[in-house]
């Protein structure tokens, strides 16, 4: 028999034994990957193709830490220091010179916090080293009372064992690796003040450049992707500083009224720290706890511990919604995740980075089909629809206005 022409996708022809085939419209037997298995087999297969792509970006960034980690952090900076750049060249000041006075002071606040920290820990380290040595005598003594017996000789041991681990080969491949990790800081170093001054004097050219090959809706995007990029950066960086400026003179008040010993290094410990959501504050605290029981004991170790309290639950009602904006909001899951995955990846600096990242992706998405359209998948969706998901009773169509 011959073929049955139909606007429909499949159409069936007769064999000899009466048997029913789906053959294609063009008269070629119909493809497996056009049921819904073979769709589920395309999606699968996608889905794998895209991890693998991902996975393997990833291993390579990891290899390039030295690289990658120095453009990024230059990346945020310059964002964070470009409103004071167009108001420098506003002012009539050269390219250069406003680079030069940009990244000086960019300089100049990296070695001061430096600078700080080591020299408040060299002027107190004798005073608390004694009261730490202090501290231990009194544990050994707490430790005699114990309902159950540790002598001398079970001491000794331990102190023996811990001996032993610092003069041993694995110390000392440690400490070469210690050495070996501050070269690489040095270098990571030299090469962010360098990209630095580029980002900051050709930034804007090099976007420019950048945008070449886009035409049409795709340049209008890019543009939108950029414009937002340079927004959530700046607005993190300045919002997160100005937040944990207050939370370390605040921190540096208590502990000086409480007379805690290496209260400067501690407050800019801090500050530091305060990049790093949710667990900065908590290790900050932890810090600044035990170096107050160690030099004065447990009664202010817990006053200690109630200033943190205080500073972080100011910090986190008042200030974070005033200084970080809407544009920064994410849900506390979403921060958890990222800062997770960014600890697993790249330590304490992937930590300092996943938040800002997740934040400009999240920008981007909601800039991605127009200035104020987020993508189609991203959309909120009608408030009677949410209301029922919510309730339990499934989604609701909503038909859009005519």
């Amino acid at each position: 028999m011959g073929l049955f022409r139909s606007s429909a996708p499949l159409a069936v022809r007769g064999t000899a034994n009466d048997d029913p085939v789906r053959v294609a419209p063009s008269g070629k037997p119909a493809s497996l990957w056009q049921d819904g298995f073979g769709s589920l087999a395309i999606r699968s297969l996608q889905i794998i193709l895209v991890v693998a792509v991902a996975t393997g970006l990833i291993f390579g960034l990891r290899q390039l830490t030295v690289v990658v980690i120095p453009l990024l952090l230059a990346l945020i900076l310059a964002c964070a220091f470009a409103p004071v750049m167009a108001w420098l060249r506003r002012k009539g000041v050269p390219p250069l010179g406003a680079t030069l006075m940009v990244l000086l002071t960019i300089v100049a606040i990296f070695a001061g916090i430096g600078w700080l920290i080591v020299a408040a820990v060299r002027g107190q380290w004798e005073e608390l080293a004694a009261k730490a040595q202090q501290g231990f005598d009194q544990l050994m003594s707490w430790v005699s009372t114990l309902p159950f017996s540790i002598d001398q000789a079970q001491i000794d041991e331990w102190i023996d064992s811990a001996t032993d681990f610092l003069t041993s080969a694995q110390f000392g491949s440690g400490a070469i690796a210690g050495v070996s990790a501050v070269a690489s800081f040095v270098t990571g170093f030299i090469l962010l003040v360098v990209v630095l001054f580029f980002f900051l004097k050709d930034g804007p050219q090099m976007w420019a450049f950048t945008l070449r090959p886009f035409e049409g809706e795709k340049y209008a995007r890019a543009v939108r992707i950029g414009s937002k990029t340079v927004s959530v950066f700046g607005s993190y960086v300045r919002g997160t500083a100005s937040v944990a400026a207050v939370d370390a003179l605040g921190i540096l008040i208590g502990l000086l009224i409480l007379q805690v010993p290496l209260a400067l290094p501690l407050a800019v410990l801090v500050f530091l720290l305060a990049f790093i959501p949710f667990v900065g504050a908590t290790l900050a605290g932890i810090l600044a706890a035990l170096v107050a029981l160690v030099a004065n004991g447990w009664v202010v170790a817990l006053l200690v511990v109630g200033v943190v309290v205080l500073v972080n639950q100011l910090e986190g009602n008042f200030l974070q919604p005033v200084l970080m904006g809407r544009s920064m909001k994410l849900h506390a899951f979403v921060v958890l995740i990222a800062l997770t995955a960014g600890t697993v990846l790249g330590g304490i600096v992937g930590a300092v980075l996943a938040v800002p990242l997740t934040a400009t992706a999240w920008g981007i998405i909601q800039v991605w089909d127009g200035p104020s359209t987020p993508a189609r998948w991203a959309r909120r969706k009608h408030r009677t629809d949410e209301r029922a998901l919510v309730a339990g009773h499934g989604p609701v169509t909503v038909e859009p206005a005519s």
